[in-house]
């Protein structure tokens, strides 16, 4: 009787997980249709060509897409670089892509878009987002010829609660499919944020891949011969004051400047404040890319 019991019990749990994904599918696809490649429209992957350019790699932030980095691409193109924002694996689809999304995914796709670059441009510049800037930080560990690093708001530390959260969500998450984020406002431009395609939420697997790339990305750091531009709001919702001056002290660079903007969330590509980040970035690169 116990055993069919816990098999009754299974067979509800699958039953409502699989409920819970159809219903966060269904408002996902009316909120933000797909294309015929299963991804949400707007939400694409997308490449600003300019030939026998230095190129740059821009990588988005967790759970959100390559939307978040279009300004910062734009400015980018219109100073001579070729450019390149690809969608990284699990994003910008459905909620059911989230929730098989492995570290490993996010490791092996932005190596192989950097390689990629690196065999076509001669001179090869990265800029990361959130958990973006902690998948460009394996980059440059990995990479010491890396002429130049941009990382804004780098997903470099993970609140204490958020972790175990994520290290237990093995534990929770037959219970807890999808989880919503409770840590406030990640852009406060309510144009911007009505414009986000962020699924809003995460799975217990995106929670586990994000945990490891942080993980990843700050033992990293000490490896780190980049030179490397860090920009930090003092208002993040998602990373601390402290928490960002710490992984700076730890990043290995000679040449490194953190620079501090106010007013803004934590996706400051596109919040309020955006224009000086953009000229920030497109100058660092710029000084390292164009003065030979």
């Amino acid at each position: 009787m116990i055993i069919v019991a816990l098999l009754a019990l299974l067979v509800v749990i699958v039953s409502w997980r699989r409920s819970v994904y159809l219903r966060a599918a269904r408002a996902n696809l009316r909120q933000r249709p797909l294309n015929d490649d299963g991804i949400v429209i707007g939400a694409e992957g997308f490449v600003l060509e300019r030939a026998n350019a230095p190129a740059v790699l821009l990588l988005h932030g967790a759970g959100d897409t390559p939307q978040t980095l279009r300004y910062l691409a734009d400015a980018l193109h219109a100073r001579g670089f070729h450019v390149s924002a690809p969608l990284l694996p699990g994003h910008g689809r459905t909620v059911r892509d989230f929730a098989r999304l492995r570290a490993d995914d996010l490791t092996t796709a932005s190596r192989a878009h950097y390689d990629d670059l690196r065999r076509s441009h001669s001179w090869l510049g990265v800029i990361g987002v959130s958990m973006g800037g902690a998948l460009a930080v394996q980059i440059a560990a990995a990479d010491q010829d890396l002429p130049a690093l941009g990382l804004v708001a780098p997903y470099l530390a993970m609140p204490a609660a958020i972790e175990r959260a994520a290290r237990f969500a093995w534990l929770w998450g037959p219970f807890v499919p999808v989880l919503r984020s409770a840590d406030g406002l990640s852009v406060l431009d309510p144009v911007e944020r009505d414009r986000s395609l962020a699924y809003g939420a995460f799975t217990p697997a995106a929670l586990r891949a994000l945990r490891t790339t942080m993980r990843r990305a700050v033992a990293a750091l000490p490896r780190v011969v980049a030179p490397t531009l860090m920009i930090q709001s003092r208002e993040d919702n998602r990373i601390r004051v402290a928490d960002a001056e710490r992984a700076f002290a730890l990043l290995g660079a000679r040449e490194k400047r953190l620079q501090w903007i106010a007013g803004a969330a934590h996706v400051i590509t596109v919040d309020y404040g955006r224009d000086v980040v953009i000229a920030s970035l497109t100058s660092w690169m710029e000084s390292r890319a164009f003065s030979r």
